[in-house]
């Protein structure tokens, strides 16, 4: 086993700590009488975060009240049944994946600013006083980055636009291998899956850079080293340490260059149908978007996949075979979905076209990138995914 070290990293306000042993360490930095916990429905109590953080603020006399159930692919009512729950407490603490992070951030911004929700989403309102309520949050699954980035994404499901916003970043995050060696293998896959994608759309956004593409490089070189391990060896902390590490990098990637086209359609997708895990939609999107990014900007995409194929060149005729590394990856782990798998069918198709391309909110983010699709095109791409 490599020595597996416990470090800070501060970024973009948050202070985040890496590691084995810095539970103890995280749970001083939560200052307050009564804390609000904002969790999943069981993730927060089979790891042993919750129990353990639990255990330490409670002999400093620190409160702690729970919120729980909190969905994947959370919705403006999750949103809101944290704003409702939150009375006098001196701040919030997330323990949970992408979902739970995500929900309690948009939440500090209702609870520090006023106003509605959807309010936040649409960009009608912004908040500038997040001091007001510190937001810590403990991380329990190696994909989103969301503990050390300042997005946030949640579902209007009157209008099923899944919206992504720049809610600002938690106060103080703990990483901490040892919660994720319960993740079930699905989970596994999704979230690790997702964090490539993070790491491989910022390498080739449209406004990367040399310190992007070196971090995602190491990024995704450590998921194609450690994702097949996990999926054999659940327990192996070593395993999970280099996957979360991944995982975080990905959220610093995403942070300084942007998701783009991948995402915003996978947004459309799962916001049309939450069923579909994120992680998911994006590993079967990109059967067919990888190779497009990688015709498009050749030099980060070979940088970015040099892990999974060191014979990549930065040319636009390796998409093909950088396609084909990509789905052969698939069949290592054993992952073989497609959309019909989650119940979509060709009359959803067009419905998820118009939604793509109508709302301004996908355009702006679509803009970014380097793959500039016709709704033709996305049409023959959905339906060849089905």
């Amino acid at each position: 086993m490599h020595t597996l070290r416990s470090f800070k990293v501060y970024h973009g306000g948050t202070n985040l700590f890496f590691g084995l042993g810095n539970t103890e360490e995280f749970s001083k930095s939560i200052s307050g009488k009564k804390i609000l916990v904002v969790t999943g429905r069981k993730s927060a109590l089979i790891s042993g975060a919750l129990p353990d953080i639990e255990k330490l603020l409670k002999e400093r006399d620190v409160e702690l009240d729970v919120v729980s159930g909190i969905k994947p692919n959370p919705e403006i009512s999750d949103v809101e049944k944290i704003v409702e729950a939150y009375d006098n407490h001196d701040g919030l603490l997330a323990i949970g994946g992408g979902s739970v992070i995500d929900t309690t951030k948009i939440a500090r911004l209702v609870l520090a600013c006023g106003g509605e929700v959807k309010e936040y989403l649409t960009g009608e309102r912004v908040c500038t006083q997040l001091h007001k309520i510190p937001l810590h949050a403990v991380n329990l699954t190696h994909g989103t980055g969301t503990e050390i980035d300042r997005f946030a994404v949640a579902t209007d499901p009157s209008t099923t636009i899944k919206y992504g916003v720049s809610a600002g970043y938690p106060t103080t995050a703990l990483d901490n291998a040892k919660y994720l060696v319960t993740l079930p293998n699905e989970q596994t896959i999704f979230t690790a899956l997702d964090a490539f994608a993070h790491n491989y759309e910022g390498a080739t956004a449209r406004i990367t850079g040399p310190y992007i593409t070196l971090l995602a490089g190491e990024a995704i070189s450590k998921i194609i080293n450690y994702l097949p391990e996990a999926l054999n060896e659940p327990n192996n902390i070593e395993v999970r340490y280099w996957l979360l590490y991944a995982s975080m990098l990905g959220g610093i990637v995403e942070d300084n260059s942007e998701c783009h086209i991948g995402h915003a359609v996978e947004h459309v997708l799962s916001g049309y149908n939450p069923k579909l895990p994120h992680g998911a939609g994006l590993a079967i999107l990109y059967r067919e978007m990888l190779p497009l990014m990688y015709s498009a900007e050749p030099e980060g995409a070979s940088e970015a996949l040099k892990g999974l194929d060191p014979g990549l060149r930065p040319r636009r005729e390796d998409a093909e075979r950088a396609r084909e590394a990509y789905i052969n990856f698939l069949e290592k782990i054993g992952y073989d979905e497609a959309l019909s798998t989650y119940g979509f069918g060709k009359d959803d198709v067009r419905s998820i076209v118009d939604l793509t391309f109508k709302q301004k909110y996908y355009r702006d983010w679509i803009n970014i990138s380097p793959v500039k699709l016709t709704p033709e095109e996305l049409e023959e791409i959905l339906l060849r995914l089905l």
